[in-house]
């Protein structure tokens, strides 16, 4: 489950450039993709910054239209419902997404995977569980889980599933993909800053209209009672992946309701995961990626990307950062 830890606006003052203009922050809240999204523009006027915000809206929008797999007229349904009959011509941005989403995959050796969307859910993560899935029931299920098995055709731009039962699904990389792209537009349409929040996801660029940076506090996910630490967010972003309400309980283990794709057991020993890049689609994946992966080799697989830190609370509430993370 994506969820933003605890993101809140703290202002550091200093000199003010922007003052003599008289800029104005215009502030958002909209349900969309199943989540709320906190939107906030810079703007000359409340007029012009409400405007931004319904463009912002209408491009996350259409972006949800095309990857929603319960939408018919999707993308993603199209693809699914072809799966091992024959390949869909998709949009240009459809296949650079796919593409780029396999290459994560390849980059953290399946512990992100879109082809996860084939496994059939076989934990109930709304009640505590008398037995865990017989190791067959799993089996089973991931013979239909495989970033291998999505074929991508570049020259025609065709995606097509290798076999029958195997689905994609955006649910780790769809909302940061939409904040990017709100971004993006608002960004050519010179907005001159800006922030908007996902779901967990939250990008910025620019600064408030009275000059300040916009900052992210990292909260301590069990209790919410103490902040670990504050940090800038300047033309970046960062996801959050956290599992402090969503879990299983087993014989007195935790077990939470993000499923590794190569195994179709829950992840274990990671309560949040906090990812910090330029796109807020890479945090997106990585977040979950690492949360899958544990601390010690998530932590590994983050040092090694340029560019990206990231957060890490594990089960005993103990924090584990990357090299590039410096708190206040």
């Amino acid at each position: 489950m994506k969820v933003l830890l605890s993101i809140l606006f703290c202002f550091f003052v200093f000199s003010n450039p922007l003052e003599e203009k008289k800029l104005v922050s215009v502030h958002r809240t909209v349900n969309l993709m199943g989540s709320k999204f906190d939107i906030t523009v810079v703007a000359e006027n409340e007029e012009i910054g409400y405007v931004n915000i319904e463009e912002a809206i209408s491009e996350i929008e259409r972006i949800d239209k095309m990857l929603y797999e319960g939408d018919k007229n999707s993308e993603t349904f199209l693809i699914n419902a072809n799966a091992g009959v024959e390949p869909v011509k998709v949009s240009y941005e459809m296949f650079r997404l796919i593409e780029r989403a396999i290459q994560i995959s390849k980059v953290t050796n399946g512990a992100f995977d879109i082809s996860q969307e084939g496994m059939n859910v076989v934990w109930d993560f709304n009640r505590d569980m008398d037995d865990e899935p017989v190791a067959d029931d799993l089996t089973l299920n991931l013979t239909k889980v495989g970033y291998q098995n999505i074929i991508l055709n570049g020259k025609d731009l065709t995606v097509f599933l290798k076999n029958k039962g195997i689905k994609i699904g955006f649910g780790a990389i769809a909302k940061g993909y939409a904040v990017d792209m709100a971004k993006e537009l608002l960004v050519r349409k010179q907005v001159i800053g800006g922030a908007i929040n996902g779901g967990g996801d939250f990008t910025t660029w620019g600064v408030k209209a009275n000059g300040e940076k916009w900052m992210i506090g990292i909260a301590n996910p069990v209790g919410f009672e103490k902040m670990f630490s504050w940090l800038p967010i300047l033309e970046s972003s960062v996801s959050t992946t956290e599992s402090c309400k969503d879990f299983v309980s087993l014989e007195n283990e935790r077990f939470s309701s993000i499923l590794d794709p190569r195994t179709g057991y829950p992840a274990v020993g990671v309560i949040s995961v906090s990812v910090f890049s330029k796109s807020a689609e890479l945090c997106d994946a990585l977040s979950t990626a690492v949360f899958v992966l544990g601390v010690e080799r998530g932590l590994v697989l983050i040092n090694q990307l340029d560019g990206a830190e990231a957060v890490i609370v594990d089960n005993n509430n103990v924090m584990h950062k990357t090299g590039g993370i410096l708190f206040n």
